[in-house]
């Protein structure tokens, strides 16, 4: 996993661990018990208990995903990865790399959706795709040739401080 991304918040088991404290405090027990059962803060306790008594358990459930929700459904990715899978040549540019502004174009003639560029990388990530360079090597290289030409016209060529 990329360090540079936070790990998404399970809320599923965060609202389960509320719930517990629900449960806690329904059957007389005190928030020190929920403090040490649910390895919570004293402060959490306390603001759990105080939504429980005036709301009752309703007030411990989940608000609902955190954020903005995303411009483009897991569904309509896969659509985008099938094409990005087929190459940058099966959608029409002219060489086989893609970059990208490519990779925004294909999102807008695939989904209706437009991203700039610089944030597609977001919806990369979510992909599962991963930075990639070519080489900076030429196929048609003889290591052979390249070894020769700087073992002796390297040192001719190559510049020193006396000259």
């Amino acid at each position: 996993m990329d360090p540079t991304v936070r790990p998404r918040r399970d809320f599923a088991a965060l609202e389960t661990r509320r719930f517990a404290a629900a449960d806690l405090f329904r059957h007389g027990h005190s928030q020190a018990t929920v403090v040490r059962q649910l390895q919570v803060s004293r402060q959490t306790a306390s603001r759990w208990q105080a939504a429980w008594r005036s709301r009752g358990r309703a007030a411990l459930k989940g608000a609902g995903r955190a954020g903005r929700k995303p411009r483009v459904e897991a569904a309509a990715l896969r659509q985008v990865e099938v094409v990005l899978l087929r190459g940058p040549k099966a959608s029409g540019f002219s060489t086989d790399l893609w970059t990208l502004p490519r990779i925004s174009r294909v999102i807008a003639r695939t989904v209706g959706v437009s991203y700039h560029p610089g944030h597609v990388w977001k919806l990369l990530r979510r992909m599962g795709w991963s930075r990639q360079r070519p080489a900076r090597r030429a196929q048609e290289q003889d290591p052979l040739v390249t070894a020769r030409w700087l073992k002796h016209r390297w040192p001719q060529v190559k510049k020193t401080p006396n000259a």
